[in-house]
């Protein structure tokens, strides 16, 4: 089994927050991106915290972080998520990389 690498973000680095809605859910995210740009690490968090809806957030953006740190196209996740019949997406991880991926 062939395994990428995994690319370490730098020790100190900059991060953006922003809110949003999902559902009438309010989630908060954070966002780290490698020195080219590309997203790094992202963190979901729910305002209800320990809650399902925020474990569920927080472990979604686990995965995608250690997915695209291990090389995965993050424009790919983001069309593979679950979207409504109006193309929104339905959860909060879809709704955070429409936000930071929607213009790219």
């Amino acid at each position: 089994m062939d395994h990428a690498a995994r690319e370490r973000l730098p020790s100190r680095r900059a991060s953006i927050s922003f809110e949003f809605e999902v559902a009438g859910l309010h989630y908060t995210a954070s966002v780290s991106r490698f020195p080219d740009g590309r997203i790094g690490e992202l963190f979901l968090s729910n305002h209800k915290s320990n809650s399902a809806a925020d474990t569920n957030a927080r472990d979604s953006a686990i995965v995608f972080s250690f997915a695209v740190q291990h090389g995965a196209d993050p424009h790919a996740i983001r069309r593979a998520l679950c979207r409504d019949s109006h193309g929104h997406a339905s959860g909060p991880l879809g709704a955070a990389l429409d936000l930071l991926l929607g213009g790219e």
